[in-house]
């Protein structure tokens, strides 16, 4: 729960000054440079202010790993629980086609038109999917503002170079460029830690899981997560697989190694972007991911 909305210093400020009786000009001089300050101090910590909707951020969060406390610079302590941003109940939407009624005077009609369509976008499917699994939240605004909790992983590899997805294969047959690290949407009640740790298992699972004499290899025991690497930052932009529809992408940042990888160029199968959804018949619709292909590069080459 967000803690409760608080009167803003500046009008408390006010309503001091304004109470006071007349006192010695001096006085008053040294008072309102004790107010200044105070006003700084405060707001040098704070979190600049962004569209995104279903926004707070807890007074005190519980600590992850062993990571230094926030500050401004949004280096912070993950929460062990997504509460740090508060979402809507999961969705009003009975059926893709009750939510396409509804994005549909709320978007441009071109850019609408084109998911699915355009090479490298997702359907209606897609984003229904995402709000009956929780991933999604979508603001009661025009145009809406699509708010998603992201995980990106790091994975550091040998001579300094980090693990970069260079594309993807998706099931409608095209290419979708990417040339960022593992990224993966966030499931509800889940911490960065393990989203983490489940992105990497579905994503580079195909090469670094398997049998053999030691059979089935447990993800948990080949990952490391750098403890002092948790940042988290909110990004704002129109969505590339929603034309049209703008995003609050809430990104949880990790580093991390992952033993068994190949040092060259590999690619990587996903099983089922969509297996675990109750909703079978529409997930065989939307658009998934079918294969990754992933480089390694220097740290310099990273998109921020």
């Amino acid at each position: 729960m967000s803690p409760p909305p608080q009167q803003p210093l500046t009008n408390l400020q006010d309503n001091l000054v304004v109470g006071l009786p007349s006192l010695p000009d001096l006085f008053l001089t040294a008072l309102s440079v004790c107010l200044l300050f105070t006003s700084s101090t405060s707001k040098s910590h704070s979190i600049t202010a962004t569209r995104c909707p279903f926004l707070s951020f807890p007074l005190n969060p519980r600590r992850f790993l062993k990571i230094p406390a926030m500050s401004h610079s949004a280096t912070s302590s993950p929460p062990s629980t997504p509460s740090l941003f508060l979402l809507p109940r999961r969705h009003n939407f009975a059926s893709p086609q009750s939510l396409s009624d509804w994005l549909k005077p709320r978007l441009p009609s071109d850019s609408f038109a084109s998911w699915g369509i355009k090479p490298g976008t997702k359907n209606v499917h897609n984003l229904w999917l995402e709000l009956a699994e929780g991933e999604t939240s979508l603001a009661d605004s025009t145009p809406p503002i699509r708010t998603v909790q992201v995980v990106t992983v790091r994975v550091a590899g040998k001579h300094g170079k980090f693990l970069v997805e260079a594309y993807q294969e998706l099931s409608d047959g095209n290419v979708r460029k990417r040339g960022r690290p593992l990224s993966e949407k966030m499931k509800p009640n889940e911490d960065p830690e393990s989203a983490a740790v489940r992105a990497i298992r579905e994503e580079l699972g195909s090469v670094i899981i398997g049998g053999g004499e030691a059979g089935v290899i447990e993800v948990e025991d080949i990952v490391r997560i750098d403890p002092n690497s948790y940042e988290m930052r909110v990004e704002e932009k129109v969505s590339d697989s929603y034309p049209g529809l703008p995003g609050c992408y809430v990104l949880h940042t990790v580093c991390a190694t992952v033993e068994g990888l190949p040092e060259g160029d590999f690619c990587t199968y996903e099983v089922e972007e969509y297996g675990a959804s109750e909703e079978k018949n529409l997930a065989d619709k939307a658009v998934s991911v079918k294969k990754h292909y992933w480089t390694w590069v220097s740290a310099d080459s990273i998109k921020p």
